[in-house]
């Protein structure tokens, strides 16, 4: 493991990732002071969140030591990467950017953010069914030479950057912003039941990782690496220690959500059968019967 001197020391500048950011940061403020203005007092905790936290770890992942040794070290590009998909885009979504961009746009505007929402693209990517199945693919492939194409290659680095933290927001958002995105409880229900299977799923590359006996992307050694730099097998089971690790623990976080999520659905849908008059549930009981 690194020195404490080396983990406080290694910074660089990812041109790509503060781009990111001052864009996310820009449009957030915007967001911020044009809502104040139409009178909608935004919470400071959540301006807090959204830019100490989500974009503050987003700027320590890049630029700080996992971004600075990714290309040499497994285990810190497979932090990196996973935290970025998982731990950011919750972060960030503790700020509410779309209740924010609700109150913050003009009707017109609005109207374009439903649209866009409700685009069979971006609800593909919510949908708790699909969301997980992405992570596991792009994890699969560090089971493979690609992995280090990933780590390596300054296009991939980059195109990394920009989106695996987009992707993160568009799984994180639909949970999140659980009001722009209703759900049955029955739709949950099923979505809990593949959550669980999920969990096991997601454990696969980091165990394989893990107990693998031969380096999986035949990158063998690296010239002039520091004396503290593990050898090859022992990074790749650190990255699949890591992975197997953050996997598991940020399912966690996301199974209280659709509990909470779940609970709000119900109670949504019996205030619905509330206000049914007597004459409507008996037609909804007849209904029922004749479908038998």
């Amino acid at each position: 493991m690194p020195p404490l001197e080396v983990l406080g020391s290694a910074w660089r500048i990812d041109w790509a990732a503060l781009a990111m950011i001052c864009t996310f940061a820009v449009l957030y403020g915007m967001g911020v002071r044009t809502a104040a203005r139409k009178g909608h007092r935004w919470p400071l905790w959540r301006t807090v969140a959204f830019y100490v936290l989500g974009l503050g770890s987003m700027a320590v992942l890049t630029c700080g030591f996992t971004g600075v040794y990714s290309a040499e070290l497994r285990w810190a590009f497979t932090l990196k990467v996973s935290l970025l998909l998982f731990v950011v885009p919750l972060l960030m979504g503790l700020g509410r950017p779309i209740t924010l961009a609700r109150a913050a746009l003009p009707q017109a505007g609005i109207e374009r953010l439903n649209r866009v929402l409700r685009h069979r693209v971006v609800r593909f990517f919510g949908n708790s069914l699909a969301a997980p199945l992405l992570g596991l693919a792009l994890f699969s492939t560090f089971l493979t030479p690609a992995f280090h194409t990933l780590r390596a290659d300054p296009l991939a680095e980059t195109l990394l950057t920009l989106g695996i933290p987009l992707l993160g927001l568009l799984m994180a958002l639909p949970i999140i912003e659980e009001a722009d995105f209703q759900r049955s409880s029955t739709y949950i229900t099923l979505e809990f039941v593949f959550v669980f299977i999920e969990l096991l799923a997601d454990a696969v590359p980091g165990i394989l990782l893990r107990l693998n006996g031969q380096v999986l992307d035949g990158v063998m050694a690296l010239q002039s690496v520091p004396g503290w730099f593990p050898d090859p097998l022992r990074d790749q089971q650190l990255a699949g220690d890591a992975l197997w690790f953050i996997c598991e623990v940020v399912d966690l976080p996301l199974i209280i959500l659709m509990f909470v999520r779940f609970a709000r659905s119900d109670k949504r849908e019996a205030r619905g059968f509330d206000q049914l008059t007597d004459e409507q549930l008996d037609e909804l009981n007849r209904q029922h019967l004749r479908g038998r």
